[in-house]
Formats: C-alpha cells, structure tokens, sequence
C-alpha cells in the first residue's frame, strides 16, 4: 500500500493500523507540514521493514508514478489542508491539491490500474450549505427544519480557492472510476482527531485547542463558537479504510460522507469545555470575526457508508478525546525531558 502524506496525522496513524494488519506500507511525504518529521520518527520505530519512505511531492509526476508502480492499493491523503492559507496564496493550493490529485490518478492509471485508489476529499465540497436555515439553540447553530445531518445527495458547491481545489480533486476521482474504470472510492471527510495530530489554527482545530490549552497559549475563536462539527477518531477512520478495501467491489465508484455522526455532533465551544473539563484548567481565548468559507454546521449523514460498507463510528467523542489529551500529555512530558 502506498499512502500519500504518510507522515501527516492521519497518515501514520492509518500506516500503524494497516503495518499491524500485515500490510507492506510505503509512505511518500515531502515533510512540509508541522509535526512530520516527528510522525515519521515514530512510526519508524516502532515499524521496521514492512515500512518504507519515500520524500517526494505528489507535484512531481514521474516521481509518484513511479512510487504508484506496483502497489496493491493507494490511500491518497496528500494535500494543502487550511482554507485561510488557500486564500492567500492560492496557486500552490491548486498545485498540490487538484494538479497533485491528477497526477496520483494517471499515475495509478497507468502503472497500478487494479490497485484500489481511496481519496480524502473534505466536507467543503458542499460550501456554507446556505439552502439550509438554521438557529441558535444553547449554543449551537442547527437546522431549522429538523434534518440533523448532510447526505451525498446534497449539491455542491465550492467555496474557496481551497473547496474549489478539494471540489476538483473529488471530482476527478469520482469521475476516473466512472471513464476508466479504475477502483475509486472518494471520502468527504470531516473533523478527524486523534493521536499525533499537532494541529494549528487553520486546520486539526482540535488538536490545536488541547495543545494550546496544556501550553497556556491563548486562543482565539472565530465567529461565535457555535459553529457545530461532527467528531470522528482516526481510530475509526482506519476501520473505515480496511472496511472498504475488504468491500472494494462493493465501494469502487462510491462517494461517501465520514464524520462522527449526530451523536459526535459538538460546538466549537462545547469542544474547548469539555477540553478544559479534561485537563482540569480554564482556557485563555478571545474571539475574532468569521472567516470565510466557515460553515455553521456540518454533520455528516454516515448511514450510505453503514448500508454499502457496513461502517459506522463506535469511538465516543468524550472517550476519543480522553486518548488524544493522554498522547497529547506523553507528548509535552517527552519533549520537556532533559536530553540524555
């Protein structure tokens, strides 16, 4: 299996999943973004052979060509990840995200055409869902009709150079299996947490709160808070990825919503305080005006992925986040040790 951003977050942990399936794993990363280098290290030792890296760009056809070339599965993960840093400087966000996804595509079309290609599209492809009315109710924003969660069915809509590359990519891959063929399964992910997440303001929101919150860093929260999100563990991500390659006659050609569900359903507020409640301390934040492109809600409708993949969240929000502040306190205790 090749795994494409395999040092980010969600790529060492999906490498630990399948590594311990039995799997032979390539990761292909070309180690930009906060936290891989210390993501590959781990992995590394805690994986010997089976495990193999490579330090490429999806930018670099032939090089990902040639990284495709025999595999018996792609999970293409590699990407520009934040809508702010999109918006301000969106050429290489197009580069990497919609030319990178393109070249990933021929490169398995042409050198591994049986391998099962499983893409990380986002729930951005649906932009603000401004056909939905919402309001305030504590201190959530929800819809005011009484749907609780977004379906497949729901028209896209980019926003932001960010959706618009994301949006092309999901499209290209969803396309590919429909013109040539190819095993294509597209994920519009949203909101994974969990272990060796370092997170920063423009993406991994989570993770960024708790690392900021153990520091005493001060916070700040766009918009209101009110903002609600559907949760998911990367543990449960991984589940979903070996479910649907054990299914892949079943998944190919399918695009399916990811999240946590309305019951990982949580605020950006009610996230912080379950967060100092975990920690035991208060959190120094402010508040800024919205950004652009944030949607006021986003839950995921994951029953397509239950009735095609037989998958659905088992990990709590409260118990995944209980995990995530134990790795996240590991983590800070390891790097305060004295050397030697």
């Amino acid at each position: 299996m090749l795994i494409t951003g395999g040092a980010g977050f969600i790529g060492v942990n999906a490498a630990d999943h399948f590594l311990k399936k039995g799997w032979t794993v390539t990761l292909f990363d070309n180690l930009s973004r906060q936290g891989t280098q210390k993501n590959l290290a781990w992995i590394q030792s805690v994986h010997g052979p089976p495990l193999r890296f490579i330090h490429g760009d999806v930018r670099d056809g032939p090089a990902i060509r040639e990284a495709v070339r025999g595999q018996d599965a792609v999970l293409h993960l590699a990407a520009q990840v934040a809508v702010t840093t999109s918006v301000s400087d969106p050429e290489p966000d197009f580069e990497v995200n919609a030319r990178g996804t393109f070249n990933v595509l021929e490169a398995v079309r042409t050198a591994a055409p049986e391998a099962p290609l499983l893409f990380a599209s986002t729930n951005k492809v649906y932009g603000g869902l401004e056909g939905w009315t919402l309001r305030k109710e504590g201190v959530r924003w929800l819809p005011d009709d009484g749907r609780r969660a977004v379906s497949e069915t729901e028209p896209l809509d980019f926003h932001s150079p960010y959706g618009c590359s994301k949006g092309a990519a999901d499209q290209y891959v969803h396309d590919y299996a429909r013109c040539y063929g190819l095993r294509t399964v597209v994920f519009r992910q949203s909101c994974i947490y969990g272990a060796h997440q370092y997170g920063n303001e423009d993406q991994g929101w989570v993770a960024h709160f708790l690392h900021s919150v153990i520091r005493g860093a001060p916070l700040t929260i766009y918009g209101d808070g009110f903002q609600v999100r559907d949760l998911l563990d990367v543990r449960d991500l991984n589940r979903l990825y070996a479910h649907t390659l054990e299914r892949i006659g079943r998944a190919a050609g399918q695009v399916f919503n990811v999240g946590g569900g309305p019951d990982n359903a949580r605020s950006v507020i009610e996230v912080l305080h379950a967060i100092e409640s975990s920690l035991g301390t208060d959190a120094r934040y402010d508040y800024a005006g919205w950004r652009q492109g944030d949607q006021l809600f986003y839950v995921s409708d994951v029953g397509q992925a239950d009735r095609v993949l037989g998958w659905r969240p088992q990990i709590p929000f409260e118990a995944g986040l209980e995990h995530l502040v134990e790795w996240a306190r590991a983590e800070r205790a390891a790097a305060s040790a004295p050397a030697g």
